[in-house]
């Protein structure tokens, strides 16, 4: 059955929501932002969000040149973007954050630093390696420039729900409570393995294209 684009591009953003994961993140963004004033907070969120758009578009409009000019194909790019993204995935299974997002000590710099909105918010935290990974080889199954445009701005729209989220994040919280943004988590790292997964098959057969027969 041949989906329409529209249907590969719902997909594709569904996954970028997912590894950016704003809901598993507001413990963590509440932690550094203990003692802040509100407008403060709405100002880290919008400036947040904003970041994540330009590093992402960033991602997906430079993405292909990047790879050609280390000599890196596709192949090889997806399966090393899929164990990334596996990887961080394992890690959601168990409600935690994958160290190759955030390490304790990037957590305890968050906290000292006045401004956390780009550093380590916006990278590594939401927009980090696996989420970057992902928007390349998303962007690559576009099919020419239009496919692209949609694309980025499906990823603007997805950095501003994750504004949103970050502007209610303390009701949000209250509300889901622990137990529920554990959950939400483990849903959303149970995406990002099947696509981790798809990925790698993918990126096998396109090497050995002998697997398939």
């Amino acid at each position: 059955m041949q989906f329409p684009a529209w249907a590969d591009q719902v997909k594709y953003l569904i996954g970028i929501f997912a590894i950016l994961n704003p809901l598993g993140v507001i413990p963590i963004y509440l932690s550094m932002m203990t003692d802040r004033r509100p407008e403060m907070m709405d100002r880290t969120a919008f400036k947040s969000s904003v970041a994540v758009a330009v590093i992402l578009t960033l991602a997906v409009w430079t993405g292909d040149s990047l790879l050609s000019f280390f000599g890196i194909g596709i192949p090889a790019f997806r399966i090393a973007g899929g164990l990334l993204v596996l990887l961080i995935a394992i890690a959601m299974f168990g409600a935690k954050t994958s160290p190759a997002r955030h390490t304790e000590a990037e957590q305890a710099e968050g906290e000292a630093k006045d401004d956390i909105a780009v550093v380590p918010l916006a990278i590594p935290l939401l927009a980090g390696p696996g989420a970057i990974s992902l928007a390349i080889v998303d962007a690559h199954q576009a099919n020419g420039l239009p496919d692209k445009i949609v694309f980025s701005i499906g990823i603007i729209g997805v950095a501003m729900i994750v504004w949103l989220v970050l502007r209610l994040a303390e009701p949000i919280g209250k509300r889901l409570g622990t137990g529920g943004l554990n959950i939400a988590t483990r849903v959303m790292g149970l995406i990002l393995a099947s696509m981790a997964v798809q990925f790698m098959a993918d990126g096998m057969l396109e090497l050995f294209p002998g697997l398939t027969n």
